[in-house]
């Protein structure tokens, strides 16, 4: 093996990875069989020392520790019933509009990716709560469940982002900075999913009729104290971390505790949520961490191989514009979120294409926040999206798995619209950033 060129090693150990994965090994193991064989093969028993150095490198990092806070954080949250009360708050203002639920349903996911930071939470939040409620108006079947699933995706791009961490973590770039780069981006795509249920409801308003129920003034205006408690802990969290007050990782634990104390003064804190959650937490992170280790040290492997170099070679020998390389790795993206899910792309990809980007003269922050977009639309791309699953199963028997793929097909077409935006116009995802910092 170690006689074998770089490029052949490079299919034996991706092939070697895919094909374990096929077979329905976790993504951890199959990174660290295919790390350790070819650590073993290509440098003898002195390479599996990479392993021992990946899992200090891995664990000795500060900025990992906000990913259990932002989890905990999230999933309190959840629990405790915010989004309820959010949409109830959203049907009082905007529910005679027509479409107004769905253009609400939206805002709401905005705001939980802003408080959750996982494209999980609010797509099976607002599934069990928005979407029987939205049908049972009468809105068109194939609108809701996509814009549920869309709005969900907001989670990735949206600060605080989950994703993005990790992303950082392996790309060495400055969390509150990519923070900083996703927010625009992620209300500009929330606008283009608002502005296509406006047109849609106004075409046909049937689609999105408009509520039958009344609400005083009054009654509108009380209802936005729910606004309140999450605005002040989404304001309290960015601020400090791209105000540079605190790290990230503080900033987690002080949305962590904030998500208690909302918790407490709304009376749902209890003993039982609080295992639930910290249980959730601990089964996510366990699988975090493992996919970590495994993933440093793979990548240790594949760029002492001179991974960048080959690469580079390629696209020499191809006579690329540096352009044409930055579609072909979003078509790359593009084709794996087909089949893997966000984690096992971020961990496979970055350590490979981030010194391509920087080699090409590109800025590493935009090019995260093409990666996360990129993200999105792979979550609702048929046939393995992650928020079609989601949807499934909270959706209601008659809505069959066809009709969710259907459904998510339009709102895919406005993230490739999203996208090429940020890529045509790199200020939308870097002027807040430069104005920051």
């Amino acid at each position: 093996m170690a006689e074998l060129d770089p490029l052949t090693i490079t299919a034996i150990m991706f092939l070697s990875m895919l094909g374990l994965m096929a077979l329905g090994a976790p993504l951890a193991w199959a990174l660290t069989i295919c790390g350790v064989g070819s650590a073993w093969m290509i440098y003898g028993d002195g390479g599996l020392d990479l392993l021992i150095s990946s899992t200090f490198s891995a664990m000795d990092n500060f900025l990992l520790v906000a990913l259990p806070m932002f989890i905990f954080m999230g999933l309190v949250l959840q629990r405790s019933g915010i989004t309820d009360d959010l949409f109830e708050m959203i049907h009082k203002l905007m529910g005679r509009l027509p479409g107004g639920l769905g253009i609400g349903t939206v805002i709401i996911c905005a705001l939980i990716a802003a408080m959750a930071g996982v494209s999980g939470a609010a797509t099976v939040s607002l599934g069990i709560i928005a979407l029987p409620a939205m049908l049972k108006r009468g809105y068109d079947s194939k609108l809701v469940t996509g814009t549920i699933m869309a709005g969900g995706a907001l989670g990735f791009l949206i600060p605080p982002s989950v994703l993005m961490i990790i992303y950082a973590f392996l790309s060495r770039d400055s969390v509150g900075k990519l923070f900083a780069a996703g927010l625009i981006p992620g209300l500009m795509l929330a606008g283009i999913y608002i502005a296509y249920i406006l047109v849609r409801c106004r075409i046909n308003p049937l689609m999105g009729p408009p509520a039958e129920e009344q609400f005083t003034a009054k009654e509108k205006f009380l209802s936005l104290r729910f606004l309140i408690a999450p605005g002040l802990l989404i304001v309290t969290v960015l601020g400090c971390i791209i105000g540079g007050v605190t790290s990230p990782s503080e900033a987690s634990a002080i949305g962590a505790f904030g998500s208690l104390v909302i918790a407490g003064i709304q009376r749902r804190l209890s003993w039982d949520m609080l295992r639930y959650v910290m249980l959730t937490t601990t089964k996510l992170m366990g699988m975090l961490m493992w996919i970590t280790i495994a993933a440093v040290f793979f990548s240790k492997i594949y760029v002492g191989l001179g991974a960048g170099q080959i690469v580079g070679e390629l696209i020499e020998d191809f006579d690329l514009s540096p352009m044409w390389v930055i579609i072909a790795m979003l078509a790359t993206y593009f084709v794996l979120g087909m089949f893997l899910d966000d984690f096992a792309i971020v961990f496979i990809t970055v350590p490979l294409f981030v010194p391509i980007v920087r080699e090409l003269g590109f800025d590493t922050t935009w090019f995260a926040v093409l990666f996360i977009l990129s993200m999105q639309s792979a979550y609702l791309t048929p046939p393995f999206g992650y928020n079609l699953f989601y949807m499934r199963s909270v959706a209601p028997p008659e809505i069959t798995i066809g009709d969710i793929y259907k459904a998510a097909l339009p709102f895919v077409l406005l993230q490739i619209i999203g996208l090429a935006l940020v890529v045509a116009f790199p200020e939308i995802a870097l002027w807040l950033p430069s104005l920051l910092f």
